[in-house]
């Protein structure tokens, strides 16, 4: 049975008769872009700003990279770095007395979705106390007044929280990822400068990179998608096959990574406005119930999903293989949509993703557990395809 917010995305995705696009005020892009942020705050004539992180930004100087900017311009702020990797309620309520206590009157989120997510879901609750508790912000919650501005600034390439409606935050008494999608929550601003990424290791690059592509796939096929949001995706899956690889091998390469921190926002653009589908509604309880970063959860189950969405996507699985650079031509659709799989595979093979769950500690037994999460997610509504319990259940067993 579908949950209520869940059925709210359908009417939103499924039916909607007059599409809606909503971005951010204002974008920023290229290396150096952060040194925009005294102009930008001149602009939103605000005093102060509660600066969002976690401690492995500033341990590692990241942080620093924009404080030293606001420190220059004679900017005041205190930092919040209590941010975990997958944001919890508990995470979301001590940010927000964090900004009480400091007498900010905006936020600058520095960091991944993690971060992000945490400053859109302090920035909400600020504006509308009603949500305090967090959990009924699942969802499509009815809040009435705009977040406090947020600055977001990405440091990794692939959520691209900074210029969506959405945001996940951890429940943590019912073990569950809540996926909350408000018009309210989208930062005032983005600056996307690629230099905050050049010391993003390895792995968390491919991972990231991934759930970009991922974000793109799904954003194209998705039951609300039309011929704005393709026009991004597709985009956006064509730079993250072509520069993903490069950011990966070369992490300073400037190419890799501008190329990449300017695709992730592309395909956030898109899918932000449109919806997403199964694969996310999969990953999201890999992340809640067993921790596993979220752009590896989306990797690994994107091409299995693939295949099971393909007699829905035979239209449009040809161009995904075209925008991978797999040549189509004498190919039937079955054909170049399987090409489109396999190039996504081959893409996670080379960026050194985790093939199967068994890998990440995941085993049979806790499929059940897995799949009622996932038929109840957010983004499961939004699939190409009809899917039922049966079928999630059978799709992880794929990915063992």
């Amino acid at each position: 049975m579908l949950s209520d917010y869940s059925a709210q995305l359908i009417n939103l995705f499924q039916y909607i008769m007059v599409n809606r696009f909503i971005l951010n005020e204002v974008s920023y892009f290229g290396p150096g872009a952060r040194k925009e942020l005294p102009a930008i705050v001149e602009r939103l004539g605000k005093k102060k700003a509660l600066v969002v992180t976690d401690k492995g930004l500033v341990k590692f100087g990241v942080a620093k990279m924009v404080t030293d900017v606001l420190d220059e311009a004679g900017i005041p702020y205190d930092v919040f770095s209590e941010v975990k990797p997958n944001p919890t309620v508990r995470n979301v309520k001590d940010g927000i007395e964090a900004f009480k206590a400091s007498g900010a009157d905006f936020i600058i989120a520095i960091g991944g979705g993690s971060s992000m997510d945490t400053a859109k879901g302090i920035g909400i609750v600020i504006n509308n106390p009603e949500f305090s508790d967090i959990v009924s912000l699942e969802g499509c919650a009815p809040t009435k007044n705009k977040s406090v501005p947020i600055v977001a600034l990405p440091t990794t390439a692939g959520t691209a929280a900074e210029t969506t409606i959405n945001y996940v935050i951890i429940d943590e008494e019912k073990h569950k990822k809540m996926v909350c999608v408000d018009p309210n929550d989208i930062p005032a601003v983005a600056v996307i400068d690629a230099e905050l990424m050049y010391s993003l290791p390895k792995g968390l690059t491919a991972a990231t990179g991934m759930d970009a592509l991922t974000h793109a796939i799904e954003g194209y096929i998705t039951r609300g998608a039309w011929e704005m949001s393709d026009m991004f995706e597709i985009e956006a899956i064509r730079m993250i096959s072509k520069y993903l690889p490069v950011a990966v091998s070369e992490p300073t390469n400037p190419e890799g990574r501008n190329g990449m921190a300017l695709a992730q926002y592309i395909a956030g653009m898109a899918f932000s406005n449109v919806g997403l589908g199964l694969v996310h509604g999969m990953a999201h309880p890999m992340g809640s119930l067993f921790d596993v970063p979220h752009g590896v959860a989306n990797a690994l189950l994107l091409p299995t999903i693939m295949e099971f969405n393909m007699p829905a996507c035979l239209d449009k699985y040809p161009a995904i293989a075209q925008a991978m650079g797999v040549d189509i031509a004498g190919m039937s659709k079955q054909e170049a949509s399987q090409a489109a799989v396999e190039a996504v595979r081959k893409l996670s093979l080379e960026v050194g993703i985790p093939q199967t769950l068994n890998e990440l500690g995941i085993t049979e037994n806790d499929i059940p557990a897995l799949a009622e999460q996932a038929l109840a997610d957010v983004c499961t509504p939004g699939n190409p395809r009809e899917v039922i319990l049966d079928d999630i259940v059978t799709l992880y067993k794929k990915c063992l």
